[in-house]
């Protein structure tokens, strides 16, 4: 194993039109951004210097990574919109691509565009795929003893690094045992999903429960059907028991 830390910091400069907002003002405009993956899951935007049109201006303060090395934190001014410590270069990095490079924190700006269309939550990864394939597997969910849904026709959404996810028609799941939640998440490969809550007797089981109304175009077979984390339920298909998967979903043990 490489004792160089920049060995275990994946790059990869991307072909995409990059562009953020800060409540209305261009932060960042690049065509020539560079992928990132600080960890496994997904990369961020780190983007040249050059190509970020607000001001970037030090705060005196530095953060330190065993991977990226020494940082600078920046506040970022865009005419009258300020996001306070919401930049950091790594001047020195031990990651040569990193050099002459920013982070702008994602969760700090407005919006992020690629090319001319709005992405959410972080950047796509090009080594990603996300498959929707329409099925006539028969698909049983149970909570405990009680069947909470069953059906013949759902549609398997297959992604990239994560188990097969089974989408179901709304009639063939127990909307009885169903509570709308306020709860929202966002994708950037398939969009915004809301929430139910699954109500047995006085038992909830918070959350459980998903669907994407309106999701983005790439995903448009999931749409108004419903999905159940299968590391909280258990799932047979075709007869057959599914192991419950280990996820960043799984409960805490």
């Amino acid at each position: 194993m490489s004792s160089d830390p920049s060995q275990d910091v994946p790059t990869e400069t991307s072909h995409k039109r990059v562009r953020a907002y800060l409540r209305g003002r261009l932060v960042a405009d690049t065509r020539s951004p560079v992928l990132v993956w600080e960890h496994q899951y997904y990369p961020t935007y780190y983007l040249p210097a050059e190509d970020v049109r607000a001001r970037l201006e030090p705060t005196g303060a530095t953060r330190h990574s065993g991977r990226l090395g020494d940082g600078t934190v920046y506040d970022v001014r865009a005419a009258d919109a300020v996001a306070e410590a919401a930049a950091i270069g790594y001047l020195e990095s031990p990651v040569r691509e990193l050099r002459g490079l920013v982070r702008i924190a994602w969760e700090a700006m407005d919006h992020w565009f690629e090319e001319d269309e709005p992405v959410y939550v972080h950047p796509r990864d090009p080594h990603k795929r996300v498959d929707v394939l329409a099925s006539s597997r028969h698909v049983v969910v149970r909570i405990g003893d009680v069947v909470v849904a069953d059906s013949h026709r759902p549609h398997i959404l297959f992604e990239t690094g994560l188990p097969p996810r089974y989408y179901l028609p709304i009639p063939d799941v127990r909307m009885d045992l169903l509570r709308a939640s306020d709860h929202r998440t966002q994708c950037p490969y398939k969009g915004t999903a809301s929430y139910w809550d699954v109500v047995i007797g006085d038992t909830e089981h918070a959350g459980i429960v998903w669907s994407y109304p309106v999701p983005l175009p790439e995903s448009q077979k999931i749409a108004g059907l419903a999905c159940f984390y299968d590391e909280r339920v258990d799932i047979t298909v075709d007869g057959e028991p599914q192991q419950r998967p280990r996820t960043p979903f799984s409960p805490v043990s």
